[in-house]
């Protein structure tokens, strides 16, 4: 029987490889993200039962009208995925207001705004998987903000897991490694990429070198774990990149 998985940041990149193999699982996708025509276009290769949830994961506001729009049409939530992350490379001295603020509630307060509006709509056997990232134990340059939010989300998932054991919901912690698509699009314009690139060098990272998995094949695991036995749990897992 299909379950109803929660998506957020689903309208690229491993959100909408995510969306793309649960769905293909049979199960029914929820895509949550900021921009309407990504997620519809998603929503329309996917089809039926997937439904479109216009969301900012960083406003309590956005998120709470999102998920009280899900319980309009769905019993219940099985599964959330809390994906949807800014990944910016700044160093702190230069950053904006809007910089700082937007990676600390996208990439941690988002998914617990997200993971508390789940909550009450999940039973025993839902789960909530967070997704981090190999940058918290890296020394990448120009990462601060995006490592330590990644970092507090670790913590979180940690603790939430703890809370939420006595209830029969599982929490996982997946730290993945560097992605991509054919097109993925860089991150940062040129010049930002290019010094980016030439710091991490300096810290013995060359990210020319480093091999990059695909978002489908990051995917494929992601439909192991929401699909676990219910006898069967994983508190966190690394993914690593490798050169086949």
């Amino acid at each position: 029987m299909g379950k109803c998985i929660v998506v957020t940041g689903a309208g690229s990149g491993l959100g909408r490889a995510l969306a793309r193999r649960l769905a293909a699982d049979g199960h029914t996708i929820i895509l949550i993200g900021r921009t309407p025509a990504r997620l519809d276009a998603v929503a329309a290769e996917l089809g039926e039962p997937s439904r479109v949830v216009v969301c900012d994961v960083g406003s309590a506001d956005s998120v709470q009208a999102a998920f009280n729009t899900i319980g309009e049409r769905h019993p219940g939530i099985d599964v959330l995925i809390n994906n949807a992350a800014i990944y910016e490379p700044f160093f702190v001295k230069d950053a904006t207001d809007t910089q700082i603020a937007s990676a600390v509630s996208t990439n941690l307060t988002g998914p617990i705004y997200c993971t508390r509006a789940a909550i009450p709509m999940m039973k025993r056997g839902g789960h909530i998987i967070n997704v981090s990232s190999e940058t918290v134990v890296l020394p990448h340059a120009m990462f601060s903000l995006y490592q330590s939010s990644k970092a507090g989300l670790e913590r979180f998932t940690e603790a939430l897991d703890a809370e939420l054991k006595p209830d029969g919901i599982r929490v996982t912690m997946v730290r993945a490694g560097q992605m991509m698509d054919a097109d993925s699009k860089p991150a940062a314009n040129a010049s930002v990429a290019r010094r980016f690139a030439e710091e991490n060098l300096k810290r013995g990272l060359d990210l020319r070198a480093r091999p990059i998995s695909s978002f489908n094949s990051v995917a494929d695991v992601f439909s192991t774990l929401v699909n676990l036995p219910a006898d069967v749990n994983v508190p966190s897992m690394t993914l690593e990149a490798r050169h086949p």
